[in-house]
Formats: C-alpha cells, structure tokens, sequence
C-alpha cells in the first residue's frame, strides 16, 4: 500500500471515528436531558441543567459547527428557562431562538425537523411584541415545515397538535394527537420517545373532551 493511500484510509477511519463518538454523545445528552425533564425532582433540576449545558459547551469546542449539538444547546436553554426570573428567562429564550436559527441555517433538517418544532413551539408560547417574539402565523409555519419533513414524527404531530388545541380547534388537533400516540418509538431513545408518547395520549384524550365540552384554551405562554 502506497504510503499516501495509508495516510488518506488513517484520516478516513479518523473522521468516521469522530462521527460515531459524536453521535454517541449526542445520544447520552438526548438520554440525560430526558431523565432531568422527565424525572429528576424540580428542585434539582436547575442545577441538572446547568451540568448538562456545561458538558455541551465542552463538546462545542471540538464541534463547533454541528446542527444537531447547536438544537441540543438551546433545548436546554429552553427548559432551563423555566427555573429562571422572568427577566432572566427571556434572555435564555432568545438566545435559544438565535442557536435554533443558527442550526437550522447550517442543516434545514436538523435532528429531522425537530429544530423547527422547538422553534415553532417558543413562537407560540412566548408573548408577543413589545415583550418577546411571539407570532403565531410564524410558528404554524415552522410546525407545518417540521411536519413536512418529518411527518410520521411524535415531536412534529404532538406539537402541532399543542398548537391547534391552543388556538381552539380540538376537532383538527385530535388527528395529530392520535398520529403522536401510535408512531413507534426509536429504539436509542425509548424513554423519551415513550413520555412524549404518554403526553400525546393524555392531550388526546383532552382534545376529545374540549371537542365535546367547547372548553377554551388556556394561554400557553411561558410568562403566566
């Protein structure tokens, strides 16, 4: 083998070997971020994620550039954000909007549409001008670009489902809901693709109710 064709398979199998550790990674934060918002008792969750967003930004420093690390950097700003002062939060909040665009604008299908869904998601629950940057028509028309490219998705059909339920249309949520309830789950990701799944059921089942009872929705926003 010519000494130039061994260097070139050394660098190929180097490259791949940082592409399987880094998705590994990103598959222990997904997994450790799961276990704080799902089970990690609330008065130990700030701290949770503090730990966790610090792991994140070592990792950043030899992956600057990777989507999927970018949309984990601000899910956890995002949850993080319910631990903090108003003032505070809001500040998280759009920082995390900056890296959700940011990641987006380096892969548009980053973590298969889920970027989108989280950015649709913080149009819709964060108040409007002068305070923050909610808009609605903004956020349909991330949730409806997460549902193209990831139509079968739990993440992309619960969210628009939260959407549409928020603004009072039970009939048109309930089919997203249903969608969310049965899609399989990945096999990297049970836990958290079965909570997600358990909330879909549970929304489901509200949908229906507010269908029948005409219930108005309550404010989402992350400011009540």
């Amino acid at each position: 083998m010519k000494k130039t064709t061994f260097v070139a398979l050394l660098l190929l199998l180097s490259t791949q070997c940082f592409a399987d550790n880094l998705k590994v990674s990103l598959q222990n934060i997904e997994t450790e971020w799961a276990s704080i918002y799902y089970s990690t008792p609330k008065s130990k969750q700030s701290q949770a994620y503090q730990q966790l967003l610090g792991k994140i930004m070592t990792l950043s420093e030899r992956h600057p550039n990777d989507s999927d690390l970018i949309f984990w950097k601000a899910v956890v700003k995002v949850t993080h954000a319910d631990h903090q002062d108003a003032l505070t939060a809001l500040k998280t909040i759009k920082e995390a909007r900056a890296l959700l665009i940011k990641a987006i604008q380096i892969n548009p299908e980053t973590m298969n549409g889920s970027a989108y869904v989280t950015l649709g998601t913080l149009y819709y629950m964060v108040p409007k001008w002068p305070i923050a940057f909610g808009d609605d028509r903004t956020a349909q028309e991330m949730l409806e670009t997460a549902l193209q490219i990831n139509p079968n998705g739990i993440d992309t059909n619960y969210f628009y489902g939260d959407f549409l339920l928020a603004h009072d249309k039970a009939d048109e949520a309930i089919k997203y809901f249903e969608k969310a309830a049965t899609s399989p789950a990945r096999d990297e990701q049970l836990y958290a693709d079965n909570q997600l799944k358990a909330e879909a059921s549970l929304a489901l089942k509200n949908a229906k109710e507010r269908k029948v009872n005409g219930t108005k929705g309550l404010s989402l926003s992350l400011f009540n």
